[in-house]
């Protein structure tokens, strides 16, 4: 199965099973919410998280429709993180994914509150018993916790505190890393250990894959920084050159281009080496070197 076309599968499982979690089970006149939250989860993106969960999982020697909830419950938890972060108190962005922002269709009331409903059903999708059957409960306590310490204070949560007290404020570029491994590299790193956790992978496997999450986690990142600049608004869904505009330290302000692009392939090849451990790497090498090379 090519690249491509374990992406797509993964992804059409993701979308189905989030599909059928995003349905009230009673509507007692709440329905708006669960509309524009389905909204923002429904508006395709890369799934990137989940597709890491399920992949980590297969080649760890676990089924992947154990690890589903899992997944989609991280998908969720990215989700509410973009319709915060577009807010006019965060980010103040008016497209994401070439679609009008949460808060434009629904109103900043109904998007602060469906971010948190998509928080809160993420936890209650990864500890519903009826949905993880096939996990151990021991498993799911490690599962559930690994979700919370990701979003929470100290991963993403963390991450963007420090990414708005950056704004206008230059900072090293230790600094810079910290944020990052923070804002965008916890959800990612977890979704490595999660799989690995329900896939039942050697302690050896689960710090390869935390070490090839951690590059792919920075080099997506730096590319991201890249595509602000170079990128083409059309194909990447959203306005370009906000992070100059909103005086940002970014890794091309403090290296400069062409260093970051050679970061970008080194850190990608790094990734790939990382996986040693695990006799058989799946798609992971080539995903690693596709996002270097994205253009959205």
């Amino acid at each position: 199965m090519t690249l491509n076309e374990r992406l797509t599968s993964y992804s059409a499982l993701v979308e189905a099973k989030l599909s059928d979690y995003l349905r009230p089970q009673k509507d007692s006149g709440q329905g708006i919410v669960y509309e524009a939250c389905r909204y923002s989860a429904m508006a395709g993106g890369k799934r990137l998280r989940p597709a890491l969960v399920l992949e980590f999982c297969r080649l760890s020697g676990g089924h992947i429709e154990a690890a589903l909830p899992f997944a989609c419950a991280l998908e969720m938890i990215h989700t509410y993180s973009l319709i915060h972060d577009d807010l006019p108190c965060m980010d103040d962005d008016d497209l994401r994914r070439g679609k009008p922002t949460n808060h434009k269709v629904y109103g900043e009331a109904i998007a602060v509150l469906a971010g948190d409903g998509l928080l809160n059903l993420a936890f209650e999708t990864a500890s519903d018993p009826a949905n993880t059957l096939r996990v151990p409960a021991e498993v799911q306590l490690r599962a559930v916790r690994v979700l919370s310490r990701a979003s929470g204070m100290d991963g993403m949560i963390g991450g963007q505190i420090l990414d708005m007290q950056a704004e206008e404020h230059p900072i090293s570029r230790e600094q810079l890393r910290t944020l990052q491994e923070l804002k965008t590299g916890a959800l990612i790193c977890a979704a490595a250990q999660l799989g690995c956790l329900i896939g039942g992978a050697t302690a050896e496997q689960e710090a390869a894959a935390l070490e090839y999450a951690r590059c792919i986690g920075l080099a997506f990142q730096i590319q991201d920084d890249i595509l602000d600049i170079e990128g083409d608004e059309a194909a990447l869904g959203k306005p370009i050159g906000s992070d100059a505009e909103n005086g940002k330290s970014t890794y091309p302000s403090l290296l400069g281009l062409e260093r970051c692009h050679a970061l970008v392939d080194e850190l990608s090849e790094q990734a790939s080496a990382a996986l040693k451990p695990f006799s058989d790497t799946g798609m992971l090498p080539e995903l690693a070197m596709s996002l270097a090379s994205r253009k959205s």
